[in-house]
């Protein structure tokens, strides 16, 4: 007897992106973001701007993934959202669509943590990538999250230590800022730092207890550096952009590195999953990479398109928690702070 396929409809939309997609059992049919770029002119995400982007994204994103994928959405067998964490606005158009849509086509409701979906995005079937085997260390760095999580079984987490303050995606942004450079700046910051020095300027690592991550020291002592030496030089950032990106990239990538190897030592688990916006890091990836041959750990570095907030990474969430019934209902509220359990 042929096993009757699972079309998951995913719906992401926690910060500025607005994703949909479409999931035929652990496989991906489709995967659409729109990307907001009203909010480059602010340097930073505007709440406020973003829900509203989100309201007319999601009707197009949604009716572009289903035309891509190529299934009719009455062969929707659930809907998957992204219940949080992330921006309370953002969060309930995204949370009400889902509940509208699931209603309307009488299929069930299936909540999503945000962080958990960055982790399990490896559990998406692709060609050549096996993912791994449980138990695992992941290591999720985004825009507003640094976590190390010890990976169980899907549903089985445990956070063993988390930023204090600033998360690693903001240490980026932050830095780039500093710099000149226009926002998103995490990317630039990469972009410069494969073209320089990453030992030409020695910042600060913070010294912080256990395997919590503290950026907001190493930020500050940025911005005295180069207030310092723009004093002297007012040309300093342009003659030395790459130089700089690549010392601050190094930094970031050595405070990353230190706390995944204090708890590979701790767990004595070698197995190392990346997730999350930061993970497209060149810096980042590289470190990790090269720590299969001096570490001896066996690392994981998802697809770029799954790096980013996407809907996919909720879809295959959706997929797994379909398998075990578990559903919500439609008293579901958004949450902006959401822990993963």
């Amino acid at each position: 007897m042929k096993k009757q396929n699972i079309y998951i409809l995913a719906i992401e939309s926690s910060c500025d992106d607005t994703s949909a997609a479409v999931m035929c059992n652990n496989k991906k049919l489709s995967n659409v973001v729109a990307t907001q770029k009203i909010h480059e002119e602010f340097g930073g995400v505007v709440p406020e701007l973003a829900s509203r982007a989100h309201q007319q994204n999601i009707v197009p994103v949604i009716h572009q993934a289903l035309a891509m994928a190529n299934i009719d959405k009455k062969l929707v067998s659930a809907i998957a959202f992204t219940r949080g964490p992330g921006l309370m606005g953002s969060l309930l158009v995204g949370t009400s669509f889902a509940k509208s849509l699931a209603l309307g086509l009488n299929v069930p409701l299936i909540e999503v943590n945000h962080m958990q979906a960055h982790i399990l995005a490896h559990f998406i079937s692709e060609d050549n990538y096996d993912p791994p085997a449980f138990p695992f260390l992941a290591l999720t760095i985004s825009g507003g999250h640094t976590q190390i999580v010890l990976v169980r079984g899907y549903f089985d987490m445990e956070i063993l230590g988390e930023t204090l303050d600033d998360a690693v995606g903001e240490a980026f942004d932050k830095s780039a800022k500093i710099l000149g450079l226009p926002y998103p700046g995490g990317p630039l910051v990469d972009k410069y730092a494969q073209l320089g020095n990453p030992k030409a300027f020695k910042f600060p690592k913070p010294k912080v207890q256990g395997l919590d991550f503290s950026f907001s020291g190493l930020k500050t002592s940025i911005l005295y550096f180069i207030q310092r030496e723009t004093k002297e030089n007012p040309d300093f950032i342009k003659e030395n952009i790459e130089d700089v990106c690549a010392s601050i990239q190094y930094t970031i990538t050595g405070i990353l590195m230190d706390k995944l190897k204090k708890a590979v030592k701790q767990t004595g688990i070698k197995q190392v999953a990346i997730g999350g916006g930061v993970s497209a890091n060149s810096g980042i990836r590289k470190a990790l990479q090269e720590a299969e041959t001096t570490m001896g750990w066996k690392t994981y570095i998802p697809k770029f398109e799954y790096c980013t907030d996407n809907a996919a990474m909720i879809g295959i969430v959706g997929y797994l928690k379909y398998l075990e019934g578990n559903f919500t209902n439609q008293s579901i509220t958004a949450k902006a702070r959401y822990v993963i359990q």
